[in-house]
């Protein structure tokens, strides 16, 4: 009797360990505290080829995603591969091991992947962000910005910047711009932000260098200083974290400077007149909901205009500090006109597909 009472006790000891121990196994990434009662929760993954900590893309796709997972009760996993190529496949595979219900995606790279599963799982909702991507079944569904219009007005504001007489103005018409890779998606920033310029003055000059790299900010330094020395005294980066060193730059060289993607203007303050935010978290959270009302279409090109969920400026106290009274009338007059349909910026066609 004592021989079963001790083997009883012996198997309720084993039985509290590994109780304590279920909850061990981790998912791939970070995800919510999402409510476990009751119904299933979804599992929404962002997988990109960027990192977080880039206060741009990466980080407003992100903050989509967490508002997603706070405001509807999911689960969420953020699979990054920092620009490390050979981490593609790997971030790729693990996305879908996790079993999600959405994928968002910001694919440079492993289209053709993503591709390959989303043929595989026809049930799982993948939404491609930035550029079009169309798998075999076309299930894939793409978000595009409208940023021809969010640069168009950041050229307007460099060019009332080189025009206006500010304490970091020159003499000289020329305002610049860095780009990350010569790719379309970047030559249809700048084109709208040439169309902006021109719309105040068409005889300043716009002097452009692309840095061939994304995740660099030694080279985005680099190519500032090139531009300012060529008589430029504000930038538009569009650059990722290359671009960072852009604005490190403007500070440096007390020049001026327009972030991207996010609001950037608090990074150096003072120099950083206002930032050409694209609302990629707005636009992920707007198609989540799309999923949850039932209106999302597998297969769809979503595209976003100027305003919340697509591109604006980030006009703020740091805007307010630079730009004069008159400047920022300006400013808005010129928005009001693009929001009510009286300008009408023009698309770059290589970028664009229907």
């Amino acid at each position: 009797m004592k021989k079963l009472v001790s083997i009883l006790a012996l198997l309720l000891a084993l039985s509290l360990v590994f109780s304590g121990c279920g909850n061990s196994t981790q998912d791939p990434a970070d995800t919510s505290d999402a409510d476990k009662t009751g119904e299933e929760p979804l599992r929404v993954a962002f997988v990109t080829w960027e990192a977080q900590g880039d206060n741009g893309f990466c980080d407003s796709c992100v903050s989509g995603v967490k508002r997603i997972a706070e405001e509807f009760g999911c689960e969420y996993t953020i699979l990054e591969a920092g620009g490390d190529t050979s981490k593609y496949t790997q971030i790729v595979d693990t996305c879908f091991q996790w079993q999600p219900d959405v994928v968002f995606a910001s694919c440079n790279g492993f289209e053709e992947q993503l591709c390959k599963y989303a043929d595989q799982n026809p049930d799982i909702k993948i939404i491609n962000i930035d550029t079009i991507l169309d798998n075999s079944n076309k299930t894939i569904s793409s978000v595009q910005f409208v940023q021809e219009e969010g640069s168009f007005m950041a050229g307007v504001v460099a060019a009332l910047v080189t025009e206006g007489g500010l304490e970091y103005s020159n003499e000289e018409k020329i305002v610049g711009a860095v780009g990350g890779n010569d790719i379309p998606v970047i030559r249809s920033f700048i084109y709208g932000y040439e169309q902006g310029v021109a719309y105040i003055n068409p005889e300043i000059k716009v002097e452009t260098v692309y840095c061939g790299d994304f995740m660099d900010p030694v080279l985005g330094k680099q190519a500032a200083n090139q531009l300012y020395a060529k008589g430029c005294d504000i930038i538009y980066q569009i650059a990722g974290v290359t671009g960072d060193g852009c604005l490190e730059a403007a500070g440096e060289n007390q020049k001026y400077a327009i972030g991207v993607n996010s609001n950037q203007n608090g990074n150096v303050p003072g120099y950083v007149v206002t930032s050409m935010v694209k609302d990629c978290g707005g636009a992920i959270y707007d198609i989540f909901t799309k999923i949850m009302d039932g209106s999302y279409k597998a297969g769809e090109h979503y595209r976003y205009y100027y305003g919340e969920g697509g591109t604006y400026i980030a006009i703020d106290e740091y805007t307010e500090s630079i730009l004069t009274p008159e400047m920022l009338e300006t400013v808005r007059e010129v928005e009001e006109k693009l929001i009510n349909g009286e300008i009408e910026v023009e698309l770059y066609p290589d970028f664009w597909v229907d």
